[in-house]
């Protein structure tokens, strides 16, 4: 359930050594540094979308998503649960097509990460929103450790981290430091969710390419906004290919307990 990780847009293999996240953070990292404290939930509309952005809908019927082994673990190692991903599923879905993420683990807290990889963009994200609309069956609702989503930006040797965590064990949302590779709370509660009906999730960020600077903007879940104004400094790779990726993740808990969930109209948008 502590995500790290960068793939490659040639080959779908990390841009950093496995053994470096195993070392202690760079001097370069440093903590989190909330713009403001996070704002009570308000039932606010969200951000325009900024003209001439770009979006990427409909991502989770690609046909093949990417995996990575056991990368979404700490420093990368350990034991690999079982999980799958089987796209074009008729239902449950909203349009005819969703895609449904599967994790069958027998040691406890494993988990699955799968990916895509994207066009790289090669300037500064003034404006990113990831949103998907998230089914669980009945049955399942308890069954996780957590649910994670994230999109990240390898720009200039810099890796940009956009990473979310609805966190079952502490009932919270929280957010991923990247260089620290340590999960920090946002001070939002998480609502868990109602199993046998669809929700919406929003995600925006934006990025400092000048300051080298990850901003959690806002989260939005069903129709409920709740801004975030938290900062995080990006990370130093020193790897010249730029990229940018979406990713999904089941973690499993304690029992473990197999578990599905189901993901429709997907969708980046940029600029």
């Amino acid at each position: 359930m502590r995500s790290w990780r960068v793939v490659s847009s040639c080959v779908g293999i990390f841009l950093l050594v496995l053994a470096l996240a195993s070392c202690g953070s760079p001097s370069a990292v440093q903590s989190a540094q909330p713009i403001s404290s996070a704002q009570p939930a308000t039932a606010l509309p969200s951000n325009p979308i900024p003209a001439g952005a770009t979006a990427i809908d409909n991502i989770e019927d690609i046909d093949k998503w990417l995996t990575c082994g056991a990368c979404g673990n700490g420093a990368g190692t350990g034991a690999i649960a079982n999980y799958s991903a089987a796209v074009g599923m008729a239902s449950p879905s909203e349009d005819g097509s969703a895609t449904r993420f599967s994790i069958a683990a027998s040691v406890p807290y494993t988990n699955g990460y799968f990916y895509r990889v994207q066009n790289p963009i090669h300037t500064q994200i003034n404006f990113l929103q990831y949103e998907f609309d998230l089914y669980i069956p009945s049955g399942s609702e308890n069954a996780p450790q957590a649910l994670e989503f994230e999109c990240q930006q390898a720009l200039n040797g810099w890796i940009y981290n956009f990473s979310w965590q609805a966190d079952y064990a502490s009932n919270t949302w929280r957010i991923f430091n990247y260089g620290a590779k340590v999960w920090e709370p946002a001070n939002l509660p998480l609502q868990r969710f109602t199993p046998g009906t669809w929700h919406h999730i929003v995600a925006e960020y934006h990025n400092d390419a000048a300051s080298h600077s990850v901003f959690h903007d806002v989260l939005t879940v069903d129709g409920v906004r709740m801004p975030v104004n938290i900062r995080h400094d990006a990370f130093l790779s020193g790897d010249a290919n730029d990229q940018f990726t979406n990713a999904f993740q089941l973690d499993s808990n304690s029992v473990p307990l197999p578990y599905s969930v189901f993901l429709d109209r997907m969708k980046v948008t940029y600029k």
